[in-house]
Order: structure tokens, then sequence, then C-alpha cells
């Protein structure tokens, strides 16, 4: 180690994540230092970061809109290894390109393991908050780090719904969600189930109410991630038409493509909560403090000389 080299852990961050960093930053007790970042005309990017660096490094970046992302952190990840560090952490709130995890058709990449391996390669240990992991058991089989860890907003956002509903009844809508609707409701007890849906192609879906009395109750849909929007959209229209007193949504993941928070809106959708995985106006939940935690297990595992 060079001389006068600073030895605390450090958090590294991008400039439009500051909030999230300080957040973070600030539960984890862990100084926040700016990568620096300069796209050129021909829209390539550069980045700067710290010139000196502590053994152990964390790089924040969630990952909704990657591809510009993960060349960022190839960029970020093996120059901080020239510049001192020897451990290096991600923090990925948002993990991308789980969802394809096998080849539904001849030749097509399957960009779970690809990118997973990838980020494998240039870290050594990664915190990721409900990747959307449906056909392997671990995140470590999608990223063969000897530290992956999986967090959840599950509980935090049934914390929020038991504070502003009254004994509601928690819907996933469809089977995918079920693992997370059933976290949220076994914490405070709630009834849960699960739509079952059938899907004709990336927007247009078919769903069937579960085999539950939806009365006048209140109703809460929770899911890991919202994109389009379209089959939370048709979940809450079939739960109203089946004379739910409300339907409100809540999700880990606020991506919101496009028109989707107006789909919602259309389909009678009341509230909409989400954590700050993904900065979004629906934030309602900080995932800071548990991020922390796994941090500190992850730095505290790893002291680096």
């Amino acid at each position: 180690m060079k001389p006068n080299a600073a030895t605390k852990p450090v958090l590294l961050y991008f400039e439009d994540e500051l909030e999230s960093a300080t957040r973070i930053g600030h539960s984890a007790g862990l100084d926040i230092q700016l990568i620096k970042r300069h796209r050129f005309p021909d829209g390539e990017i550069k980045l700067r970061l710290p010139a000196l660096l502590p053994p152990q490094v964390v790089i924040l970046r969630s990952l909704q809109q990657p591809n510009e992302k993960l060349v960022e952190l190839l960029l970020a990840a093996q120059t901080a290894r020239t510049l001192g560090a020897q451990h290096l952490t991600l923090v990925a709130p948002y993990l991308a390109y789980m969802r394809q995890d096998i080849a539904f058709e001849p030749g097509e990449a399957v960009s779970q393991r690809l990118v997973g391996n990838f980020l494998a390669s240039l870290f050594d240990a990664l915190i990721t908050v409900d990747p959307h992991l449906h056909r392997v058991a671990s995140l470590q089989e999608a990223a063969p780090l000897a530290q992956a860890i999986v967090l959840s907003g599950a509980p935090l956002l049934s914390d929020l719904i038991a504070a502003r509903r009254n004994k509601p009844l928690l819907m996933g809508p469809d089977a995918e969600s079920a693992q997370w609707v059933a976290v949220a409701a076994m914490r405070h007890g709630f009834d849960h189930a699960v739509c079952h849906k059938v899907r004709h192609g990336d927007h247009t879906v078919q769903l069937e109410l579960p085999d539950v009395v939806v009365g006048a109750r209140e109703v809460v849909l929770i899911d890991d991630v919202a994109s389009t929007g379209q089959t939370v959209a048709q979940a809450a229209c079939l739960l109203l038409a089946a004379g739910a007193a409300s339907v409100d949504v809540a999700v880990t993941h606020a991506l919101f493509a496009g028109d989707a928070l107006a789909v919602l809106r259309s389909a009678g959708v009341g509230e909409i909560w989400s954590t700050d995985c993904i900065a979004h106006s629906s934030n309602a939940i900080s995932m800071a403090a548990p991020i922390a935690s796994a941090l500190a297990e992850v730095l505290g595992n790893n002291t680096a000389s």
C-alpha cells in the first residue's frame, strides 16, 4: 500500500445517482466520491475516478437502461483496480438482463448468464434487490460470485401497506410475482392470491382472477418490477369489475416505460408505491438501510491489507 493511502472503504457513484449514494453512504458510514463522466461528440465516454483509492471500493450503479452503464462498469471497475482497489463490490439495486435465462428460440443469447459472467469478471461481490430470477434457484447461478447478496423490497413495502390500508388483500398479477406476494403477506398476515397470466407477445397478456372473494376489499397488486404496466393494469380492471373497493400498486422497481403510468391510472389504479432502487416519483421506500447492512457484511468479511 502507498504511504498515507486511505484505508477506509469508499463508495463511488455517478452524478445521476447522487441522492441514492448519499442515503446509502450515510446509512453505511461510507464516504462517497464521484466518478466524473464525459461524453465525446461521437458517443464514446470518458470516466475519471479519484486518483487514489483504498483497498475496498464500492461502486453504485442501478442498471435500468443498462447498455451504456455496462460499459461504464467495465471502465470504472478495471480503472479502480489500477488505482489501489483490491476488493470491488457492485451495488446494483436494479439488476438488468435477468429475464432471459434460457434460449426460448434457437440462436437466442442467454443474456442472464452472459451479463452475470461479465459482472463476475469485474467485481468480487454483488448486492442487488429483487432480481428477476425465474428458472434459477440463486443469484450465484446467474452471477457466479462468492458473495452475491439478494435483498428484497417486499418486507418494507408490506410495512407501508399495513400503515396505509386496512386488512388489504395482496394480489400478484402473475405466477412470477408469487414469491414477492408471499413474503409481503406473511410479514403482516395479509390474505393473498395470484392471477393466472397467458402472454401473447411483449405487450399483450390475458389474465384471469384466482378463485378468491374480492368483495369490497382494498386490494394491493404487488410485483418486483413494473415496466409497460399492461399486466398490472389488466389485473386492476378485473379486480375493480369484481367489486374491489380500491386497487393500489406496490413494486420494488419502478421502470414504468413509456406511458405506463397513464395506463395504470386509466385502469383505475389509486396509489402507486415503489422503492428507491430506481429513482421515480412513486418512490415511497428507501432501501438504503438494508443495503448498508449488506455492505457491512461484505466489507467486514473482506478486510483487505
